[in-house]
């Protein structure tokens, strides 16, 4: 499985007018025959923010045209006249069959002609030659704000990442149900063409696959061939291979998994008197500090303060039982250093203060 590289986060520093925009990686095609134009605006293109996932070249046409085919670009810049195949039906054929790629027409002949036809091909601008960086940019700036079928945050499919790779790691099967629904919704209504939403899921598949190899774990899967075009069935296999993922690591664990849940709670119930951090017992867990914290509180109902309170006070109202122990040694045992904060916990948690408590059990 290909690795998709995340450039389009990557920071081009001689360019800060702007911060970089979390979006989907945008793919650019530079389509011109004469060699020295087609570095320069691939060195253009290059010093633009947010960064490009990648920048190709074609010499004519019909290259284009293969290179669209092997991975189609989100944006295709083009020259009008070329050998084998030119700008011009380049465009039509685009239009016709890749109606989603957006196309930048540069020419350096100023005919109204070729104008008129490069808008009836979907063309949106026309640009003369030579052309200036800041003028590229702008063009950049322009399409991209659109925010063209195919957009779907960075932030948004790494979280979703995270999510199930924490779910599948603790065989949360009901929740990984869900997290796979609202990914298919999410993907659907970003509407992204079959090829964007090929490519996002390799990207998804090898990002969590890497995840579980550092975790020493490599499942094996098996791919489900998609016929070009269905989105639906692309969406399905993806949910089938994260089935076999969870899967693989069901049988590789062969009944000798502890919950995490249930080791999180023994660690920080041996440990009440002492100061613990949610990170540090999402560590321990195995378990990221944000899904640890979601799972905790779905399996407990309580969050990781309020268990860590309630379990201090199920301790001190046990040891206020033992007549001969002073209360401000109890606060101690149970995490306080603080006498009043221990008191005032204890009267909100448990009703009365514990002094009281301690004589209605019968003990002065």
């Amino acid at each position: 499985m290909k690795v998709i590289p995340n450039s389009a986060m990557d920071a081009v520093p001689h360019r800060t007018k702007k911060p970089a925009r979390e979006r989907f990686p945008i793919h650019l095609l530079i389509v011109d025959d004469e060699p020295i134009i087609r570095l320069g605006l691939k060195k253009m293109a290059e010093a633009y923010m947010p960064s490009f996932a990648d920048i190709r070249t074609a010499e004519n046409g019909v290259d284009a045209l293969g290179k669209i085919a092997a991975r189609e670009p989100n944006i295709v810049i083009s020259d009008i006249r070329m050998p084998k195949m030119d700008g011009l039906a380049l465009c039509q054929t685009i239009h016709h069959h890749h109606a989603h790629i957006q196309t930048v027409v540069v020419s350096g002949y100023n005919d109204f002609e070729y104008a008129q036809k490069c808008i009836s091909y979907g063309v949106k601008h026309y640009l003369l030659k030579p052309v200036p960086q800041s003028t590229l940019h702008e063009v950049f700036d322009a399409m991209l704000k659109k925010e063209a079928p195919g957009y779907i945050p960075v932030t948004r499919y790494v979280q979703w990442i995270d999510c199930v790779e924490q779910c599948i790691w603790t065989l949360q099967t009901d929740e990984l149900n869900r997290l796979m629904e609202e990914w298919k919704d999410y993907c659907l209504q970003a509407n992204l063409s079959f090829h964007q939403l090929h490519e996002l899921l390799n990207e998804c598949m090898d990002m969590l696959l890497k995840r579980f190899q550092v975790r020493h774990f490599i499942p094996t899967i098996t791919m489900r061939d998609i016929p070009e075009g269905n989105i639906t069935i692309a969406l399905e296999a993806f949910d089938d291979q994260l089935r076999q993922i969870e899967g693989c690591l069901r049988l590789s664990r062969n009944g000798n998994y502890k919950d995490a849940m249930q080791l999180a709670k023994n660690y920080m119930d041996d440990r009440l008197s002492q100061e613990l951090s949610l990170d540090e017992v999402a560590k321990m867990a195995g378990l990221t500090p944000t899904y640890f914290s979601l799972l905790f509180k779905k399996m407990t109902n309580q969050t990781f303060v309020q268990y860590r309170i309630n379990k201090r006070m199920a301790m001190a109202k046990e040891l206020l039982g033992v007549p001969h122990l002073k209360i401000v040694d109890i606060a101690d045992e149970v995490g306080y250093d603080d006498y009043s904060h221990f008191t005032k916990t204890f009267k909100k948690v448990v009703g009365i203060s514990p002094s009281e408590f301690r004589s209605s059990l019968g003990i002065k």
